[in-house]
């Protein structure tokens, strides 16, 4: 990594260590890291085109689903895409401008998703606790405004990090311990105490995560509490099939994400390592799974993935 150093002390860009520690490990990466951004471009996309497509599917449940998958989309491709091109080139370097950019475009859908998935579980709340007045208690404007909220508090928090981030001076230093820009990594680059930031950090993910697993927890157990109430089994199984999708991409979700803390200040190469792929998991393997999570558990996906197919063989049938 040294022959970096004399052309970055003057460009303004970062070097973007990523795996390149482990050559042998980076092919095979490379291929991995392929695969599954195709497999999330398509799943999540699948989602929004069925969301749209079918009227069975113009409810809140995948109106806010939709939101996931976009999110999903375009928080998988704020780095992926980099992350492959540095893996095939010996160059690694990422534009100040462009760092700013991606780790406020990441931090900002990743906060997001934290908000979205708690307003996922109060509609799974609403629509078990209080069926009756779903329909009119989860009204289009109700789930626009949510989701609003969602986006809104998730690029807010990242405004907020972003500038405090980037205002610190670095003293030259400018090799980023990650495959893309974040704040934990930023943070290490700054030659000054960093307790300010840090404090806003941890503030920051009381607001953005913490506050949003209570409410989920909240949702919950009250939900818990009403399906045992329910006097079918066959009642009791829908209900809960209904909230397995999310219950299952939430503990995904806030497991990765918590579990990274941990690394936020790796010293030893081993704790690097561990600390990049639990980076990998969270920013690409969960996007992945959520859309397969949906649409294997859920049979309103999967009876529409049949309908559009059966579509479009009637379509070929006819121009035949």
């Amino acid at each position: 990594m040294r022959r970096f150093n004399n052309t970055f002390h003057h460009s303004g860009g970062f070097v973007l260590v990523g795996f390149s520690e482990w050559p042998k490990l980076e092919m095979i990466l490379f291929v991995a890291i392929s695969v599954f951004y195709i497999m999330t471009l398509l799943g999540n996309s699948a989602i929004i085109i069925l969301s749209r497509l079918d009227p069975r599917l113009h409810t809140p449940m995948y109106f806010f689903l939709a939101n996931l998958s976009f999110l999903d989309l375009c928080y998988t491709t704020s780095t992926v895409p980099q992350m492959l091109v540095n893996i095939q080139s010996h160059w690694r370097r990422i534009s100040y401008i462009g760092c700013v950019a991606q780790l406020f475009i990441f931090l900002g859908l990743g906060s997001t998703e934290c908000v979205l998935l708690s307003v996922m579980a109060f509609d799974r709340y609403v629509a078990i606790c209080q069926p009756l007045h779903y329909t009119v208690s989860m009204n289009s404007r109700l789930c626009q405004q949510l989701a609003a909220v969602a986006w809104v508090t998730g690029f807010s928090n990242s405004l907020v990090q972003t500038v405090l981030t980037f205002l610190l001076p670095r003293c030259g230093q400018y090799q980023v311990e990650n495959f893309f820009c974040e704040v934990p990594a930023m943070l290490q680059l700054s030659c000054v105490d960093t307790w300010i930031n840090e404090v806003e950090m941890y503030a920051a993910v009381v607001v953005i995560k913490v506050i949003p697993v209570g409410l989920i927890l909240f949702s919950y157990i009250n939900i818990v509490r009403a399906v045992v109430r329910i006097q079918s089994s066959e009642g009791r199984k829908k209900a809960f099939n209904t909230c397995g999708s999310h219950l299952l991409v939430v503990i995904m979700f806030y497991g990765s994400a918590i579990s990274g803390y941990a690394y936020m200040a790796p010293k030893s190469n081993s704790a690097k390592l561990k600390g990049k792929l639990l980076a990998l998991f969270y920013g690409l393997i969960t996007p992945m799974l959520n859309p397969l999570i949906y649409t294997l558990r859920n049979k309103d996906v999967k009876g529409a993935v049949k309908k559009l197919l059966g579509r479009e063989q009637e379509q070929e049938w006819n121009m035949a």
